[in-house]
């Protein structure tokens, strides 16, 4: 569609950004909508963070997206944020609202529960769950689950102490456990997510056996690059539901286009596709 001068703007900032996908969700949206609007990639240095946001306004830009690393940093610079956000400790979605202000939400705990009732027949009562990884992929996942009535969830990371932090964040949902006790801990698992970065392209990979981890348990890799990660790979051999971590990315991207653009996007497969196509190149 032809921009206008009626165009609403919005867009992404990160350090760097070349690597977001954030703009071909969005402009895919847009196209697929017939929507008079665009959406940016900003590369902003993080010691100019809190000047570019509060440069939106002026700028007629309705919101942005963050990504590393500045979710953490946007928390305190926006006027006002959202439960879930305060919660998780980082905002990745920002509304500029129609007095100036700005309005911080966190939308990735939504991405990845979206993510999982759209891919798998997951659902809370079916057991507890067990994180991989103690970081902020990690507080949005673990959010997300006692959000949906999770009683038991155990967080497994390298650095106990990580874990210790991220399960007395949250409360008595939540055990630590060391990297040492993962085994054990997948036995009576319904469901295994990967939010570490091991795994992913030039990363090492991870290696973990899943003899223990039960055949009905649902596992999920965040990881969406490569798609179908190793563990992924050893989880569907042995017969498990898998979910790969596409699409979190799309899903969360939702929120923030519909405050924006004032349309309610869908997650299709052309979507995914069109996605894909970019990550395969």
């Amino acid at each position: 569609m032809m921009l206008t001068g009626k165009a609403k703007v919005a867009g992404v900032m990160g350090w760097p950004i070349s690597h977001s996908r954030s703009p071909m969700v969005h402009g895919y949206w847009l196209r697929e909508y017939g929507i008079d609007g665009v959406y940016l990639p900003f590369s902003v240095d993080p010691i100019n963070l809190e000047a570019a946001l509060r440069a939106l306004p002026a700028l007629g830009i309705v919101g942005i997206n963050l990504t590393v690393p500045h979710k953490e940093a946007a928390l305190e610079i926006c006027d006002y944020v959202d439960d879930t956000a305060r919660w998780i400790g980082a905002v990745n979605t920002i509304i500029v609202q129609n007095d100036g202000s700005l309005f911080g939400r966190n939308t990735d705990a939504f991405g990845f529960i979206e993510n999982l009732k759209a891919e798998s027949s997951w659902q809370a009562a079916d057991g507890p769950a067990v994180i991989l990884g103690a970081g902020g992929a990690a507080r949005a996942v673990v959010a997300a689950l006692i959000g949906e009535g999770v009683t038991e969830i155990c967080i497994v990371n390298r650095t106990f102490e990580r874990a210790r932090a991220l399960a007395d964040a949250f409360g008595g949902n939540c055990q630590p456990l060391d990297w040492s006790d993962v085994s054990e801990s997948l036995r009576q698992s319904a469901l295994l997510v990967n939010t570490t970065m091991l795994g992913m392209t030039e990363q090492p990979r991870l290696d973990l056996a899943l003899d223990t981890l039960p055949s009905t348990a649902v596992v999920n890799d965040i990881v969406y690059a490569p798609l179908e990660t190793d563990l992924l790979r050893l989880a569907a051999a042995r017969g498990n539901s898998i979910v790969d971590g596409l699409g979190m990315l799309l899903h969360q991207a939702r929120p923030g286009f519909a405050a924006w653009f004032g349309h309610e996007p869908d997650v299709t497969p052309g979507l995914r596709n069109h996605i894909l196509a970019d990550l395969i190149a």
